[in-house]
This record gives structure tokens, sequence and C-alpha cells, in this order.
């Protein structure tokens, strides 16, 4: 039994790349933020480098998690995604649940980790899927304009 999910069309490596980078600038400002704030506290307190780096650490490591979870489970685009036509989706069509969105930022890293091999795998899968697609039970597809 086939799907809507399954006729829709699936982004190419350079598609997904694109988004890639403009989430990943969004990312970047967050963290300078923390980064801000975090000299502040630590100017204002008088403590320099006396204190553990360890919440900005955190905050650093939680952020794409938070990022992309909190779009993904709502609406299932980021704004990078909604620039380039995008939208994540379970393998049956429906939202990505917090579970799902989670497993794919693994994986994701994962992919990257292992020299990007996760995501060349696009390029050989049938389906156009990478390995954190696979993982998490999700699928990009390109919306119609």
């Amino acid at each position: 039994m086939t799907t809507d999910i399954d006729n829709a069309a699936r982004p190419g490596l350079l598609r997904r790349l694109a988004a890639i980078f403009y989430d990943s600038w969004l990312i970047v400002g967050i963290w300078l933020l923390g980064v801000i704030i975090d000299t502040v506290l630590r100017d204002e307190q008088g403590l320099g480098l006396a204190i553990s780096h360890i919440p900005l650490q955190l905050f650093i490591i939680a952020t794409p998690f938070l990022f992309f979870g909190w779009f993904w489970t709502h609406g299932g685009q980021t704004l990078g995604m909604r620039a380039w036509r995008l939208k994540l989706l379970d393998d049956k069509g429906q939202p990505l649940t917090w579970r799902q969105s989670l497993i794919r930022v693994a994986g994701a890293y994962l992919s990257a980790l292992a020299l990007g091999l996760g995501y060349l795998w696009i390029l050989l899968d049938p389906d156009r899927l990478s390995w954190h697609d696979r993982l998490s039970s999700t699928r990009l597809v390109i919306l119609s304009k």
C-alpha cells in the first residue's frame, strides 16, 4: 500500500545542504547570545575564568536539539527548510514527535561525524534517504510552489 508521502518528491543532497546552511546561521546566532550572556554574568560576578563553563557547554549541545525539535514538532519546517520548500514528516505522512526529532538530530550528528557518509548516502539510496531519515523513520519532501 502506497501513501502520498511515498509519491512525494524527495530533495537531493544540495537542497538539503542549502537548508542546513541557512539553519546553521540561526543556531550560531543563538550560540553567540549564550556566549554573550555567559560572558556578562562572569564579568558582573568578577569570576572571570574561575568558574566552570559547563552551563555554556550544555547550552551549546542542547541548542540544536531544541531548535530542530521545536520546529519539526510544530509544523515540520525550520526557517531554512521553508526557504527551500522542504517539509519533514514521519514515514506515514504525520508530524514528528519529540522522540523522532531527538533521534533525528542525534542521527544527523552521527551522519556528519562519519565524515559525512550519512548525508552522502542520499546519493546511493533509492528513496533519497539519509542515515538519520532511516533511524528516525522520517522523510523530507519538497513542497509545491
